[in-house]
């Protein structure tokens, strides 16, 4: 049991720090980029394969 207490008073003290707190608040910044950066990428892909998709149609039918 002395991890646990070792891990409680860590808790306790980024709790209390401000530091704990701002870093919980970059976390929170850069988690709200990556979710659209993930969303930006997502349409950009979809778009992409869409555009090949008629490539591909033009293509097949110039034959």
């Amino acid at each position: 049991m002395p991890c646990f207490h070792a891990l409680r008073r860590l808790a306790f003290r980024l709790i209390d720090s401000r530091r704990g707190a701002t870093a919980v608040e970059y976390g929170l910044i850069v988690a709200v980029i990556v979710l659209a950066m993930l969303g930006a990428l997502n349409n950009v892909a979809g778009v992409t394969i869409g555009m090949w998709g008629n490539v591909s149609t033009k293509v097949v039918n110039a034959r």
